[in-house]
């Protein structure tokens, strides 16, 4: 089992097994991610009544087959028919009726509830619930949709945090830049991206031009109960984020808010808008890395913290690239924690030491 302490002067961090074990990728996949909150879109993909959206829960991963459908408000269906498991719905489209499977004609409405099969005459005990489609929680904060497949905790406890802090912000206006997401496939492990993620330790170190924009003496880590959240300080003359009066950091130069929402999903606002970062398992020492960009101010963009992040995700590739090399070393067993630096990654080591022992 692992077992972090919650005391952060004299907790081990993960061991190096964690990253570099089959056994531990597989199980960590079924007690975190199975249990947890996952970002499938925004939802703008799902915008008029009726329309519908196919996905697998994580990529090939967790390929649980579901859907969205927008019931007015925005619900979520298992979508494997409940006669012989054919899938139902195979890409985003509108449904005006009901739902019909391809195989053998069985029939759900819009709710998920069974209506209809032909040449059910002389079935007994039918039709009873389970001919329904199972229906999941979903969570949606502004114009992005969540859902979790063994909900462990509301989803109100993971973002509300971050619309006390950041809600002030026209978020629903942000929009979305296509030309300006992308996508990397990083060869470690997911928890290692993340824990580089979670420290501005290595920052002098790793990304300089991000060094000479914020004052790394005043770099913040605050802690919730399933988030935390960095504060980037900016540098004088430097690009920051023009605060309300009721905002709790009005009157300090903040040049970016990072939000990490535990396992994998990352909010970073900056002055230009939104880069919502999405860490996705693909193998015990590959990860895949969506960023999405939406935009709230044009003239903003290429500016401060978040100017060019393409050079910084290259940067943060690199060294957690290096140190999946180290960590299935003989030699690596575990480390230890800088208390006034490393306070997000023992945080999520605890989380991660929490699931894993559920």
């Amino acid at each position: 089992m692992i077992n972090i302490s919650n005391d952060i002067t004299k907790s081990k961090t993960l061991p190096g097994v964690f990253y570099s074990s089959e056994e531990m990728f597989k199980l960590s996949l079924e007690k975190i991610f199975t249990r947890n909150w996952q970002f499938i879109t925004d939802d703008t993909v799902i915008q008029k009544e009726g329309s519908v959206y196919p996905f697998k829960f994580l990529d090939d991963v967790v390929p649980e087959p579901l859907f969205l459908i927008n019931n007015k408000n925005i619900e979520c269906y298992s979508n494997v028919c409940t006669h012989r498991g054919n899938i139902l719905i195979n890409k985003a489209g509108e449904i005006k009726n009901l739902i019909t499977c391809g195989y053998h004609g069985r029939q759900f409405n819009h709710c998920g509830k069974f209506k209809f099969m032909p040449k059910t005459e002389g079935m007994q005990d039918f039709p009873s619930d389970i001919e329904d489609l199972q229906k999941l929680h979903v969570g949606k904060w502004k114009q992005f949709i969540f859902t979790n497949l063994e909900p462990n905790f509301s989803f109100d406890q993971l973002v509300k945090d971050m619309e006390e802090r950041v809600g002030w912000m026209p978020i629903n206006e942000f929009h979305y830049r296509e030309d300006l997401s992308k996508e990397y496939t990083v060869n470690a492990n997911w928890a290692l991206y993340c824990d580089n993620y979670l420290e501005g330790f290595h920052i002098p170190f790793v990304h300089n031009d991000l060094n000479n924009v914020l004052e790394f003496e005043n770099y913040k880590v605050e802690l919730f109960k399933y988030s935390n959240l960095q504060i980037g300080i900016a540098k004088d003359k430097e690009i920051c984020f023009d605060l309300p009066k009721d905002s709790k950091d009005y009157g300090k130069k903040i040049a970016a808010y990072y939000f990490w929402l535990f396992p994998n999903i990352m909010f970073n606002f900056y002055p230009w808008g939104l880069s919502l970062n999405i860490v996705k398992p693909i193998s015990k020492k590959e990860t895949k890395i969506q960023f999405k960009s939406y935009v709230w101010d044009e003239e903003k963009l290429q500016k401060g913290a978040g100017a060019d992040l393409h050079k910084v995700e290259l940067e943060d590739e690199e060294i957690v690239e290096n140190v999946q090399k180290g960590v299935v070393s003989r030699f690596y067993k575990h480390g230890r924690f800088s208390p006034s630096m490393e306070q997000g990654v023992h945080h999520f080591h605890t989380l991660i030491s929490k699931f894993m022992n559920l």
